[in-house]
C-alpha cells in the first residue's frame, strides 16, 4: 500500500492524504495505489502541503502502518513525549 504524508503549510503538522483532503490521524490514510504522484502534483500545486511524498505501508488490523521506522515516529508524534502524541497508538518499533 502507498500513503501521501507532507507537512501542513500553516501548522507544520505531519499530515496524511484521506481521500478528500489531509487529516493529522494515519488511521484515516487511504492507499493511493499508483495515483499517488498525480494527486502530489496537484496538492502541491494548490498550496494545501509542503514537502509531499509517498511512503509504502501495510494495512494491520489497527490500521495503515508504515514500513520505515521514521514515517511511524512522523505517524506517532514526538517520542520524547508521549503524552504529545498524534497517533499514540503507533508502534515506534515492529514487535
Amino acid at each position: 500500500m502507498k500513503l501521501l504524508t507532507g507537512n501542513d503549510l500553516a501548522s507544520g503538522d505531519v499530515i496524511w492524504w484521506t481521500g478528500k483532503g489531509w487529516s493529522r490521524h494515519i488511521g484515516e490514510a487511504v492507499d493511493v495505489g499508483d495515483e499517488g504522484d498525480a494527486i502530489l502534483a496537484r496538492e502541491e500545486q494548490a498550496r494545501r502541503v509542503n514537502v509531499a511524498y509517498i511512503v509504502d505501508a501495510e494495512q494491520t488490523d489497527s490500521g495503515p502502518l508504515p514500513n520505515h521506522i521514521k514515517e511511524r515516529i512522523r505517524a506517532s508524534g514526538p517520542t520524547v513525549r508521549t503524552d504529545l502524541a498524534i497517533n499514540a497508538d503507533i508502534p515506534i518499533v515492529r514487535a
